[in-house]
């Protein structure tokens, strides 16, 4: 049975529907579907466990974070298959977050502060250096590790040296800036809860910096604005090596995706490219002021 097909036989709807592909998604097939003068979004993926992705807690992230009026409302949910209501408008681009960031960072305090209250089941918990170290032994036992991998495993431990101790909240975990929609009104919502899940907050702030590339300065405004106060040195080096994490956990998620999914239709080793130069580019500057 296709996509098409199972999202047709779902017993959600209300008469006949039409059904079109989504762009994005880099591990879901998404797809718009219209049910009379209603839309809806389809979001088509199973369980990948190599990627510590599992969708009935997916789920009930989401539903937390659609009762908390951070994401679209969840409609529907199969093995497999979940229904959002389709808000209209944009993903952002990287130009986009840093131009809203002062929003973004007000929201993620909302979603840091609200989800939690809301969740209910099992929770995921994530930890970007445990991710880490699971996809580099992912990577050796296929024998299809990159040879500097010892280097960023022995970085990314001196990094994760750097983090305070800072209560866990309910994080996206994955803020690519096509995660964060606007939609007509100027209001600003996050899709997307597959990695959602308890973490420090400096984990999504730092991905949000390093996906979107902000700068010195821009990381400095995005720490005052979600702590309220100016942050200090050493919550400055925390974020920037959270940073150097992030961009190394998305390097190597390419790579295992290329290894777990290579049937997807993505290219994954033109992604993994792309986030290995940015990782990169962000190394050479931790290990500079590390000198």
């Amino acid at each position: 049975m296709t996509d098409v097909d199972t999202i047709r036989a779902l017993p959600c709807w209300q008469g006949l529907i039409e059904v079109e592909p989504l762009g994005g998604g880099l591990s879901n097939r998404n797809f718009l579907v219209r049910d009379g003068g209603r839309q809806f979004v389809a979001r088509m993926g199973m369980d990948m466990p190599f990627h510590h992705v599992f969708r009935a807690r997916e789920a009930a992230v989401s539903q937390a974070a659609a009762v908390a009026g951070i994401s679209p409302k969840l409609v529907h949910v199969l093995p497999g298959t979940m229904i959002f209501d389709y808000i209209g408008g944009q993903v952002l681009t990287p130009e986009d977050v840093r131009h809203h960031a002062t929003a973004i960072a007000r929201l993620l305090w909302e979603a840091h502060h609200r989800i939690g209250q809301h969740l209910r089941g099992p929770a995921s918990y994530f930890c970007v250096f445990h991710v880490i170290r699971d996809y580099a032994a992912r990577l050796t036992e296929a024998d299809v590790a990159p040879s500097s991998l010892n280097h960023w495993l022995e970085v990314a431990s001196k990094a994760q040296q750097l983090q305070p101790p800072l209560h866990l909240v309910i994080g996206h975990n994955d803020l690519l800036p096509a995660n964060i929609l606007r939609d007509p009104e100027g209001r600003l919502w996050l899709i997307d809860w597959e990695y959602g899940g308890y973490a420090s907050p400096l984990f999504d702030l730092a991905n949000l910096a390093g996906n979107a590339g902000f700068s010195d300065d821009e990381e400095r405004q995005l720490l005052e604005v979600y702590f309220g106060t100016s942050p200090d040195a050493d919550l400055l080096a925390a974020l920037r090596a959270m940073k150097l994490a992030s961009l190394l956990r998305e390097t190597l998620w390419g790579m295992v995706s290329a290894l777990c999914m290579p049937d997807n239709g993505v290219d994954y080793a033109a992604y993994t490219r792309q986030t290995r130069a940015a990782f990169e580019t962000v190394l050479d500057a931790f290990e500079g002021r590390a000198a």
